[in-house]
């Protein structure tokens, strides 16, 4: 009987082993790490995120320049889809306020466990601690028996991105595959700020209710101060824009306008510090006023527009290995309407190791498994065929 083998335990690789081992068809996955999906497993510590329930067009518009490569796989396997597989493998979820989907355990390791057991009953082997280190005749493994070498009618490679080295995704395949690749870049990551010393005890806070602009990009969502910057949701969702090089600036009080601003500062002081005037008559908390003395002093006389816009001086995002994702890829040029690569007949491709970025909110793992499921779907084809 034809087979197949998946490069790569993701949720992309586990996707299309469940599409084509559904089929019938026997199917391997090679996974380097002594476990699946280990990034997913981390991402679940903080609630893993599924989908972001919200309109298809608007959805897309997170993909940025890929969408027009994502729409067919997504609108296939969109935000409802994902809830009936999640709801499939016997997991109940629920919708938070701003749409995104989490399971209502917060966690991933239930619906991994019963993913990777309803795969194990449609025949599917992992071949765990098996590292792709060559093409030679097939696919070339480091194992711990030694070199073993794959082959199969059909190959997914979903080999992940190239953040987070140590579950998994460490960027390897980059030179094994010999593909053209798109330059490699963090996506969904902290910024690095040099901070002075009276920053030093709001090191670990959360600075909430404001606005972050990038250029363009607007968004509106809490971050932490840490000792070498800041980090959080709030930054990776713009944190593009900002690596290519816009500045960022603060609305502090987004709910407010300029004028209503100065019409708050306009009565007289009298012996009140400004401390106090902005405490009382904004209620601008101790973070936001560390910040506004962090980066807007010399502070001018009319303090409202720069309240609405304070410059934060950003030195560059962190290291590419503590990135939540990494944008750029295997080129969408290189692949067919199947995500087949062109010049590897029966050789898919999927996952984060593609040519696209989003930011966190559902997004990512979403166009993981719809990826995932296309080029499964197509190998199921061509195994067929």
């Amino acid at each position: 009987m034809k087979s197949a083998l998946i490069i790569g335990a993701g949720p992309a690789g586990l996707m299309a082993a469940d599409a084509i081992s559904a089929a019938g068809y026997p199917v391997k996955i090679a996974e380097a790490k002594p476990s699946a999906a280990r990034k997913f497993l981390m991402a679940g510590k903080s609630g893993l995120n599924l989908t972001k329930d919200e309109p298809l067009k608007q959805f897309m518009q997170a993909y940025g320049e890929a969408q027009g490569h994502l729409l067919p796989m997504v609108t296939a396997f969109g935000p409802q889809d994902v809830k009936d597989w999640a709801h499939g493998l016997e997991q109940e979820l629920f919708t938070g306020s701003t749409k995104r989907v989490f399971p209502k355990v917060m966690k991933a390791s239930p619906l991994l466990r019963n993913w990777l057991g309803r795969l194990e009953d449609q025949g599917v082997v992992l071949l765990k601690q098996h590292r792709w280190v060559a093409i030679d005749n097939g696919y070339v493994f480091e194992t711990p028996e030694g070199r073993q070498t794959l082959t199969a009618d059909v190959v997914v490679l979903a080999c992940g991105g190239s953040s987070w080295a140590r579950l998994g995704s460490d960027g390897a395949w980059i030179d094994v595959a010999g593909l053209p690749i798109a330059p490699i870049k963090p996506a969904n990551m902290g910024f690095v700020v040099q901070w002075s010393s009276h920053m030093t005890k709001h090191f670990g806070r959360p600075v909430k209710g404001v606005r972050l602009i990038a250029g363009d990009h607007v968004g509106r969502g809490e971050f932490v101060i840490s000792e070498s910057g800041i980090e959080g949701g709030g930054v990776y969702e713009i944190s593009s824009p900002l690596r290519d090089g816009a500045e960022l600036k603060l609305d502090l009080f987004p709910d407010l306008s300029v004028d209503q601003i100065r019409s708050r500062l306009a009565a007289p002081r009298g012996k009140q510090s400004l401390a106090n005037i902005l405490r009382k008559r904004l209620k601008l908390d101790p973070i936001k006023q560390a910040l506004l003395m962090e980066f807007g002093r010399p502070l001018p006389d009319d303090l409202a527009p720069l309240l609405k816009a304070l410059p934060i001086a950003i030195k560059g995002p962190k290291p590419l290995d503590q990135a939540i994702s990494t944008a750029g890829g295997l080129r969408f040029d290189a692949l067919d309407d199947d995500l087949m690569i062109k010049e590897r007949p029966g050789v898919f491709a999927a996952g984060e190791m593609l040519d696209w970025e989003a930011p966190t909110g559902g997004y990512l793992l979403t166009a993981c498994l719809a990826t995932g499921l296309w080029a499964g779907r197509a190998a199921v084809r061509r195994l067929g065929a």
